[in-house]
């Protein structure tokens, strides 16, 4: 091989570990990567920016605009409301399931599941089932759907594109569509049957039984007329007698870090750790006040109406490693931070101080007149219980009168799938399915760099020879078996390098490799493409491999290995039966 060739095997290398560590967010990586070839001179600029005009790029980041307006014009309401009611757990997972799967044919994953998420909570909290047992195959449903139709997830269009740059034919809308649902229909009844057992059935705590002591940590002032004055922590018995454990003391400057010996004055604040029932029973009897919430006050004014919210920090990218105070969301939804819930970690800093993480559950503050446009963040999923008085069934009449019509467009090929979607965003916009703002505040900025910044690794892989390399290295192992050995080395070999570097890099990756070796084996590249953007779409074995494993894995609590015990086999079962399915469908010698 050349040195460009080891060059940008280095780069590659380099970017799984990087992907594959999650210490550097993707679409930062994405853009090292591009520099590093750039500055190699293994492709030019011309080509380094070509990625962000893309026919995919522009695509992608058109539906997120058409699935955002599917989700704030409420139109998945009706279909929640009926599944609220719903009170037995397997019934609720098989409904779940039933429910995302079509709807994840033409909706963006994330916001499927941002939705449904809450709805499951509440069902399982109603009906004291753990949360493990309904999250994950909905999170697993949701990619299912996405790889029916062709603008279901963006590594089917993704796939398209690089496709369409090796000289095929693009696919239909519809094409991948009969696959799809036969895998999906097997994978619906593979976690009815096979995987439920497989599932945890309750949630073994990560910590020691003596240090469960509840969720919440939040800072309550001591008032003047509270009876805890002048008496000892420990004499006061907090644990005993409302299940409030004391973490720290703070008196104006001072941090006492072993508060127990301590006696209580007015003024003083307690770092508190403990239900949130139990803290407010606590708060309520000792006469203290919740100290954060004196932000509320205003002089001369009656409060507004106020309302407490559980938040869960999403895996956007937006919050994680930043206070609360340092994200915009405090000011512009007028917010406070009472109390932090990390899983699996006692926190002992203030919430104000905590370095937000995935997953973290926030109790917050709010004005009722901003519940409406919290919900619609993308950074946080609310998890309390709510209704949305701005949205009307005039706009989700709409908005699903739009998608239908883009997806009608696009199908019968009457404009490309990009033209029709950016139309069908604009006219979502006129029509006020969502705000002004709401299209840039709610697009994944971070998956649109990482397409844009890593497509141009597909030019250096084939322009270098690195490809005709691995394949040759990869025909090696294959050997004469023929082409349905080699379609399955593609199958594998994707799959595992989608839950080591996510499904968008992986196709970028794989596309150029299998049609190589579907010349080889002197075959139709068509159906090894297919084996690539199914292999990518469908990330089961671990909870990072897919954003939507990343939000159930934090709300269901999760093991890592939970995700491997139940998903290894659904990939298993999906990849036999492709085995089967795509020959049948994308012959090797059309």
């Amino acid at each position: 091989m050349t040195w460009q060739a080891w060059a940008t095997l280095a780069v590659i290398a380099a970017a799984m570990a990087l992907f594959a560590s999650e210490k550097v967010r993707i679409d930062l990586v994405a853009l090292m990567v591009l520099a590093a070839l750039v500055i190699l001179g293994i492709v030019s600029p011309a080509d380094a920016l070509s990625g962000f005009s893309n026919e995919a790029t522009v695509t992608v980041a058109a539906m997120f605009a058409l699935s955002l307006g599917i989700e704030r014009s409420g139109a998945l309401e009706p279909l929640s409301r009926w599944l609220v009611r719903i009170k037995r757990p397997w019934l609720l997972t098989l409904a779940m399931m039933l429910a995302i799967a079509p709807l994840g044919a033409f909706i963006k994953n994330i916001a499927l599941v941002a939705t449904f998420l809450p709805l499951a909570l509440r069902v399982c909290q109603r009906t004291h089932t753990s949360p493990a047992r309904v999250l994950m195959p909905m999170a697993y449903a949701a990619q299912m759907g996405g790889v029916c139709t062709l603008i279901g997830t963006s590594s089917n269009l993704l796939a398209d594109s690089l496709a369409q740059g090796h000289g095929m034919a693009g696919f239909g809308v519809f094409e991948f569509t009969r696959l799809g649902a036969l895998l999906g229909v097997a994978g619906i009844a593979y976690l009815m049957l096979v995987g439920r057992w497989l599932l945890p059935r309750h949630i073994d705590a990560e910590l020691p039984d003596e240090m469960e002591i509840g969720k919440y940590v939040t800072e309550l002032e001591v008032t003047a007329e509270s009876p805890l004055i002048g008496t000892r922590i420990a004499d006061a018995k907090l644990g005993e007698r409302f299940g409030v454990y004391p973490l720290e003391l703070l008196r104006g400057e001072q941090h006492m870090w072993s508060p127990r010996s301590q006696e209580l004055a007015a003024g003083d604040v307690l770092l508190v750790r403990g239900d949130w029932e139990k803290i407010e029973e606590f708060q309520r009897q000792a006469k203290l006040r919740n100290a954060p919430e004196q932000h509320y006050a205003r002089d001369g004014e009656e409060p507004p109406p106020r309302v407490l919210t559980e938040l869960l920090v999403a895996p956007t990218g937006m919050l994680e490693g930043r206070r609360f105070a340092e994200s915009d969301l405090g000011w512009r939804h007028d917010a406070t931070l009472l109390a932090i819930h990390r899983r699996g970690a006692v926190l002992r800093d203030k919430p104000s101080e905590v370095s937000l993480a995935v997953g973290d559950v926030l109790l917050v503050l709010v004005d009722e007149a901003s519940m409406s446009r919290l919900r619609g963040e993308e950074a946080v999923i609310v998890l309390s219980e709510r209704e949305d008085a701005r949205r009307t069934p005039r706009k989700a009449l709409v908005a699903v009168a739009i998608m239908a019509g883009v997806v009608l467009a696009s199908g019968l090929r009457w404009l490309p799938i990009p033209i029709a979607a950016i139309c069908g965003a604009t006219l979502m916009a006129l029509a006020g399915c969502f705000g002004r703002k709401d299209v840039y505040e709610g697009m994944d900025w971070k998956i649109i760099i990482l397409l844009g910044a890593i497509l141009p690794l597909g030019l250096a892989i084939e322009k270098t020879g690195l490809s005709t390399a691995l394949v040759q290295l990869g025909m090696g192992l294959v050997g004469t078996h023929g082409p349905l050995a080699a379609l399955l080395m593609v199958y594998l070999l994707t799959a595992l390098l989608t839950e080591l570097m996510g499904h968008n890099p992986s196709v970028v990756l794989m596309v150029g490799i299998a049609v190589s070796v579907a010349h080889a084996v002197h075959a139709d590249a068509r159906p090894f493409v297919v084996a690539v953007a199914f292999a990518a779409a469908t990330s089961f074995a671990t909870p990072v491999g897919y954003p939507t494993n990343t939000m159930v894995y934090y709300a269901g609590g999760y093991r890592f290995t939970d995700f491997m015990k139940v998903g290894i086999p659904l990939i298993a079962l999906f990849c036999a039966l492709s085995m089967w399915l795509i020959p049948q469908f994308w012959p090797f010698y059309p």
